[in-house]
């Protein structure tokens, strides 16, 4: 049994989407050599791990979230001998890598599920979730989240098979142990060749119990969850990140608390639910209020503070781009940048960068369904379409919450195509001539150095690992303020959430600053907060 070091606590991991990364071959698609020429890129922003989105065999009717091949690599990411060399190049430069794993679902072309549904006696028939029924009457009302019936019927067999997402995505049968052993068995096979661990999609899901209507966060979830621990990653130095829309720091504690035996840590999804109209869909927009976001952190600071372990993080290849949801991506880009990541770097927990989120990358907007690629977004317009809504309303949800947003390429440079491909790119490629990594290394004021900065603190500072959490009170709307404490040493993170000018009377606090941290602008600290200032400084 390996020595936990529990390394990740200070890590930062870094979120690698590799069809929109870097292209080597001019076929414009990001690919594994394109990931290994980028790696002294990454080392130079200090990061400790890879999280790369799915790079197996897959049909992509949902990017790669539908996989044909656990074992293998897709075509058009490389072959097995680049994951072998990414794994060996990226430990040189002292980087893990972490395999995003679904086993919620898999691909309808997965071998499995085409013998499945070939022969009803086939040991992988029970690998999936059926149902008998008729043509027109699925077993229940449950529904896909993707739009429409969660049950597709198959003719020939006289029976429905349950998908919580596509009908190209069928949900694996969690209650059949040698389903369950097989996918074990395919995860010792990524720890054997020396990955840093996995990040679990939806895994809130594989306790499903459709019969009872329930699909997340099922009575035999965390049984499955310690089950899997002991026989795959338990014994390693391995960090393991579950998706979890559903969980409340209650449930996150289940995960992650290291006496369970289950995860590292969870996504939860609470804060990024905030500008979304209550009860409604992401798609129906609501402002944000920066104290109800502050509040919903500190929740989950709090009780998780011992308990167990927060994920920190803003972005993510389902996510649209922070600067352009939260922050301001015209006149105040880099500076409510670095606002949003000082605020976030000083939590406790496990930052996650998304690429391109450390040179201030921001939403690219579309003017017609035609340019969207997205599976959830096309649904969705078709959906809303028939349902009377206006088409600009529905093209207006999809710029500020369409999961693209996250997927157009990484921009290298000002050239044509960003330096991402030499060829044609698989989606469109954002306006790159300032947004660009070329530019951010030669700017010393960059948001890029602000990143390699807050991921520096995080291995200096004890306190971001082990201090306690409290929030402190601004009295004004957009100012949000918290401490952090580990000893005789106290941290005080103040950030204004707006592009007004705003007060805080720090010379009416009890604090002495003793030295500053980090500052989003190059003036001395007062009174006065300017439009998306914020700072971390010690104080006394």
């Amino acid at each position: 049994m390996e020595e936990k070091t529990n390394w990740w606590k200070k890590a930062t991991i870094y979120q690698i989407y590799p069809r929109s990364f870097q292209d080597s071959n001019g076929d414009g698609i990001g690919d594994l050599p394109g990931i290994i020429q980028r790696l002294d890129y990454l080392a130079l922003l200090g990061i400790d791990a890879i999280w790369l989105s799915p790079v197996y065999p897959s049909p992509n009717e949902d990017n790669g979230y539908d996989i044909s091949d656990y074992e293998a690599i897709g075509e058009e990411y490389g072959t097995m001998e680049d994951m072998d060399r990414l794994i060996l190049e990226a430990k040189k430069r002292n980087i893990k890598i972490i395999m995003d794993l679904v086993v919620n679902h898999t691909s309808s072309m997965h071998p499995w599920f085409q013998a499945a549904k070939q022969d009803v006696n086939s040991k992988y028939h029970d690998f999936y979730v059926w149902r008998k029924g008729h043509a027109q009457e699925p077993p229940n009302a449950l529904t896909s989240n993707f739009g429409g019936s969660a049950w597709t019927f198959v003719p020939e067999l006289n029976k429905y098979y349950f998908h919580l997402h596509a009908k190209e995505q069928p949900d694996l049968n969690w209650e059949n142990p040698t389903l369950r052993k097989e996918i074990y068995r395919m995860m010792n096979y990524w720890i054997q060749k020396g990955i840093g661990g996995f990040r679990l999609d939806v895994i809130d899901l594989i306790g499903k119990e459709p019969d009872a209507l329930i699909t997340k966060n099922g009575p035999k979830l965390h049984t499955f969850l310690q089950e899997m621990n002991q026989h795959t990653f338990g014994p390693y130095d391995l960090v393991t990140v579950g998706e979890t829309w559903g969980a409340t720091p209650e449930i996150a504690q289940l995960y992650s608390d290291v006496q369970r035996k289950e995860l590292s840590m969870v996504f939860q999804f609470e804060h990024i639910n905030l500008d979304k109209q209550p009860g409604k869909r992401k798609w129906d927009l609501k402002k944000l209020d920066p104290q109800e976001l502050h509040q919903v952190f500190a929740k989950w600071q709090i009780e998780l503070a011992n308990k167990g372990w927060n994920s920190l993080f803003w972005n993510n290849h389902d996510l649209p781009r922070i600067i352009s949801r939260w922050g301001n991506d015209r006149e105040y880009r880099v500076v409510s940048g670095k606002m949003l990541a000082i605020y976030l770097f000083f939590l406790q927990g496990t930052p996650y960068v998304y690429q391109g989120e450390e040179i201030g990358m921001i939403n690219y907007p579309i003017h017609s369904i035609d340019e969207v690629d997205d599976i959830e977004s096309r649904r969705m317009y078709a959906q809303r379409l028939k349902e009377g809504y206006a088409k600009e309303d529905i093209i207006a949800s999809i710029n500020a919450k369409g999961r693209d947003n996250a997927r157009h390429p990484m921009q290298w440079d000002a050239s044509k195509q960003a330096g991402f491909t030499t060829g044609t790119p698989w989606l469109a490629v954002g306006d790159a001539s300032e947004i660009n990594v070329e530019a951010a290394l030669k700017d010393s004021n960059s948001l890029f150095y602000t990143y390699q900065k807050l991921i520096k603190l995080r291995k200096e500072l004890p306190i971001l690992i082990e201090g306690s959490f409290q929030t402190f009170p601004t009295s004004h709307a957009n100012v949000l303020a918290y401490t952090r404490s580990y000893g005789n040493t106290e941290i005080l993170v103040v950030v204004n959430f707006s592009s007004q000018e705003a007060t805080f009377a720090l010379s009416q606090t009890p604090y002495t600053i003793k030295e500053v941290y980090i500052h989003n602008y190059d003036k001395e600290i007062n009174d006065t907060l300017l439009p998306y200032e914020a700072y971390a400084v010690r104080v006394k």
